[in-house]
């Protein structure tokens, strides 16, 4: 992920230069770009369905949809 984002960079600096971008490393800036917000969403999601909700009384209140997805995945047991 990190050499993705490196990338990422150095062509989004290559871009702003006179020079500007290939078409092929346009087409790569675009795939690198598709591949790191596929990344990014599966790590997001991952840690939403991994959350616990609680009140300010310690009792645990997290989303009856997320419980399940969590049952779904072997995460929650009840």
């Amino acid at each position: 992920m990190l050499a993705v984002r490196t990338r990422i960079n150095e062509l989004a600096a290559k871009a702003k230069t006179a020079a500007g971008l290939t078409p092929e490393e346009e087409a790569e800036r675009k795939d690198l770009r598709a591949e790191f917000l596929a990344n990014f969403r599966a790590a997001f999601r991952s840690q939403v369905e991994m959350l616990q909700v609680f009140d300010k009384d310690g009792q645990e209140v997290t989303p009856e949809k997320v419980k399940q997805i969590q049952r779904e995945n072997g995460i929650r047991e009840d």
